[in-house]
């Protein structure tokens, strides 16, 4: 059976090295990683380009990244990642947010969320914050969904 997950994280990943986050992804994602499964990654940089590499190198799941305005208003990190991906990406999706401001990646998680059956969350280590990385993991336990929450 097919299942849809959405994947957000924090932006600061320079605290670790690239191998230690192929090796929680191969851990903690790679269990979800089906041909039939579906990624919701969002475009921006940190957690979410690792991660679009790491989807598009070790699976053959469907992968799609949604940006809150378009790809180009991406930080040049995340924009390269989706350009090296390109065809691994089933889809790209575009919100259209004129101004990228916390309301618009608000909006963003909330569209993954409501378009998956599950959040896999990767926020920096330390307490719960107001982080959009918590902002979406809370919105999926809003509503019902099952989060894994894998603390970098």
């Amino acid at each position: 059976m097919p299942l849809t997950l959405t994947i957000t994280g924090t932006r600061s990943t320079g605290h670790r090295e690239l191998t230690w986050y192929g090796d929680l992804f191969a851990r903690f994602l790679g269990v979800f990683a089906s041909d039939e499964s579906h990624f919701y990654v969002g475009g921006a940089k940190g957690i979410d380009s690792l991660a679009l590499l790491w989807l598009a190198g070790n699976s053959k799941s469907k992968i799609t990244v949604v940006a809150p305005g378009t790809v180009v208003q991406q930080p040049t990190e995340a924009w390269q990642a989706i350009d090296r991906c390109r065809e691994r990406i089933a889809e790209i999706v575009e919100l259209g947010a004129e101004e990228l401001r916390t309301p618009a990646y608000h909006a963003r998680n909330r569209w993954m969320v409501d378009h998956s059956e599950m959040v896999v969350g990767f926020p920096r280590e330390g307490a719960e914050g107001a982080s959009g990385t918590w902002q979406t993991i809370n919105y999926g336990a809003q509503q019902g969904k099952p989060r894994l929450i894998v603390p970098v």
